[in-house]
């Protein structure tokens, strides 16, 4: 086989930089509105029912244009991408942050989806063809998937931060500064390799059926939150979702030109990742989203005391990602980190299910946040390595657009199927404890409780299934050189970055 391993580029570290400072503006973005939507929402006069559209404008544009933006990255450069992204998703913030009412708001939000598509996938890819050495590729992943792990946690503290001490508008200003300084940095020091671009035409039925399906299956779990399971909306977004998908696999098929080219999945290391990293992102997203209302809601903390008490998760998060995952990788198999991460993210989870009204945080809440992200740390960084790991360069922006969207998609799952868990389980204790009850007030608190309680439960056992799939399916050995195991590329193989090895 002709050695085609490209030389490295001196400028690749100040690159790793901008490259992670978009990524933390992408994956904070998710959380930072959460805290400061009240505020929004008075400010604005924002209904209850276009309330969780703020939410759900950013889930459906970003999750359904994921691979379309990765294929757009595969075929404009990664470079380019990455800046158009950048400066889009800058622009649609100050629209966001000067928002006059509704429809000018839930428009900007729907506008950085359409541009962190774009750019997420940009940014994974460029690390992937950056870092093709060993060690220093997991040194890079272990940067990339600590800050991928922490973003939302540091969302919801700079969300607490702006809410409380400036005004709910600056969680969409932040943005510019960060986006500002990534493209800056970008255009200056990166260097695309050479060959790396795939230039075939844009398989545009694909996108069509692509985008369709994953927006009707990411609106189909937004009405089953609101309207429930069985309704008729809710079932016709799925059968829609399920025939679009369908129909999208046929054409990848068939045409010359795919927009996912199906080896990328076939190989059975990135399709257990992808399952794996999805699975996770069901639980974590809901877990998320309960710990918030627990601790504001029933322990009355402030929004900057909720964003302070997830700083132990993101310390454990960065230590499991850069001193477990990354010094291991080499060394042990990816199924031995992802495995047992996402197992130990689960027993964190499990003493998280023990919250009650007075729950201490020092005994309880602090020992569950630091082992979830120690857990999810050491899982993620191996993971995401693996999700690129072995890939012909022109399908890295696509194998990357893959990983943001079964994270986004298992994300918006996640928070409606444990909502709804919740929020039956919580009606179910009320009801049955009513009579017996002295004070209104306090069974109501009881009754949430209750609720995010047993969606925990289900949320130990989704990860539990995550690390399970990790172990079954991942048989790649240590990526410290050659292809992994089961590699799908076939073929082909002889003509892609070799990622590894020199």
């Amino acid at each position: 086989m002709p050695d085609v391993t490209t030389p490295l580029d001196p400028k690749r570290w100040k690159a790793l930089i901008f490259i992670a400072l978009a990524q933390l503006m992408v994956v904070l973005d998710a959380t930072i509105v959460n805290i400061a939507l009240p505020s929004a929402q008075a400010d604005l006069g924002i209904s209850d029912g276009n309330r969780q559209w703020v939410i759900t404008a950013y889930a459906l544009a970003f999750g359904g244009l994921l691979l379309f933006g990765g294929r757009v990255s595969d075929l404009w450069g990664r470079k380019r991408a990455f800046v158009i992204g950048l400066i889009g998703f800058a622009a649609a913030s100050a629209l966001g942050g000067a928002a006059v009412n509704t429809g000018m708001l839930l428009g900007a939000r729907a506008l950085q989806g359409v541009f962190g598509a774009l750019l997420a996938p940009a940014a994974l890819s460029l690390l992937a063809v950056l870092f093709t050495e060993g060690k220093e590729r997991a040194k890079a992943f272990g940067i990339f998937g600590a800050i991928a792990g922490a973003g939302g946690g540091v969302g919801l503290i700079l969300g607490g931060l702006f809410t409380e001490y400036l005004n709910w508008r600056w969680t969409f200003f932040v943005n510019i500064p960060f986006a500002v300084v990534a493209a800056a940095g970008a255009i200056a020091v990166i260097r695309e390799p050479a060959g790396s671009r795939n230039p075939s035409k844009l398989d545009v039925p694909g996108v069509i059926l692509a985008t369709l399906g994953l927006v009707s299956l990411v609106y189909g779990f937004t009405r089953a939150e609101s309207d429930g399971w069985t309704a008729g909306s809710t079932l016709g977004f799925f059968a829609a979702a399920v025939v679009l998908l369908f129909a999208f696999v046929i054409v990848e098929k068939k045409v010359k030109a795919p927009l996912l080219p199906l080896r990328v999945l076939t190989d059975r290391n990135r399709a257990g990742v992808y399952v794996s990293l999805g699975l996770a992102a069901i639980a974590m997203f809901g877990l998320f989203l309960f710990l918030t209302y627990y601790l504001q809601v029933v322990r009355g903390y402030s929004p900057v005391k909720t964003g302070l008490a997830f700083l132990p998760m993101i310390a454990t998060m960065i230590t499991g990602s850069t001193q477990i995952g990354a010094r291991l990788m080499n060394r042990v198999p990816a199924r031995l980190l992802m495995g047992p991460g996402f197992l130990l993210a689960a027993v964190g989870m499990v003493l998280l299910t023990q919250i009650d009204l007075d729950t201490s945080y020092a005994a309880v809440v602090l020992p569950g946040l630091m082992l979830m992200g120690l857990g999810m740390g050491t899982a993620f960084m191996p993971a995401m390595s693996l999700s690129t790991y072995g890939v012909q360069a022109r399908d890295a922006g696509v194998a990357s657009a893959m990983v943001n969207t079964s994270q986004q998609v298992g994300g918006a799952i996640g928070t409606a199927l444990l909502n709804t868990i919740a929020a039956s389980a919580t009606t179910d204790y009320f009801k049955s404890h009513m009579k017996s009850a002295g004070d209104p007030k306090l069974l109501t608190f009881q009754s949430m409780v209750h609720g995010y309680s047993t969606a925990v439960w289900w949320a130990v056992g989704i990860l539990g299934l995550s690390a399970l799939v990790a172990a079954v399916f991942v048989n790649a050995g240590q990526q410290g050189g050659g292809a992994p195991a089961g590699s799908g590329d076939g073929e082909n193989a002889e003509n892609s970055v070799p990622v590894m090895a020199h």
